[in-house]
């Protein structure tokens, strides 16, 4: 599958660690340097905002979809490639999944969770067939690779459904796993 537009899924806050916020600038930028489209959701804060801006400020395109709700709370962020404003946070997930090639997950909460989720279990369902991948920044997703190792070990997913995930430790290894085609 050629990637073409990259969802990114990651917090509307900045997090513990400085590394977060780096590791966001660094995926911006990179996504913007491979050509490849920024497809987020549409806020002007946290790790949000910083993938945006280092996308934008790269020269990249960038997609952005928010919900109506949340375009104050999130801080819209109107001078996006493209901006659109949905009814619903399911709506929003949705536009977002469809209008991506690939997904990566940098550090987040449970918005982010939701989002990861819902793009696991679409793709069990074959929904889809899009690469998902989970940027481990400084192990931050550690306690989550054990949950979903213990979800197969319990019986209740299939190995392959887990193997389908892959996991990078950087900002260039997800680059390089998004266009090795």
């Amino acid at each position: 599958m050629v990637v073409t537009s990259v969802c990114v899924y990651c917090g509307s806050r900045m997090g513990a660690k400085p590394s977060y916020e780096a590791a966001a600038k660094a995926l911006g930028t990179g996504l913007a340097e491979a050509g490849l489209r920024l497809v987020y959701g549409a806020g002007d804060v946290g790790l949000m905002g910083t993938v945006a801006r280092a996308a934008q400020a790269a020269g990249g395109e960038t997609f952005g979809v928010i919900p109506e709700h949340l375009v104050k709370r999130e801080v819209g962020k109107r001078d996006l490639s493209t901006y659109v404003v949905t009814e619903t946070m399911h709506e929003r997930k949705k536009v977002m999944l469809y209008n991506a090639d690939a997904v990566v997950l940098l550090p987040g909460g449970m918005g982010s969770l939701d989002e990861l989720f819902e793009a696991i279990t679409w793709k069990q369902l074959g929904l889809h067939m899009k690469p998902i991948i989970l940027l481990n920044t400084e192990g931050y997703w550690e306690p989550l690779r054990h949950l979903i190792d213990h979800i197969v070990a319990e019986g209740f997913a299939a190995a392959e459904h887990a193997a389908a995930l892959t996991w990078v430790t950087t900002p260039e290894e997800a680059l390089e796993a998004l266009t090795r085609g």
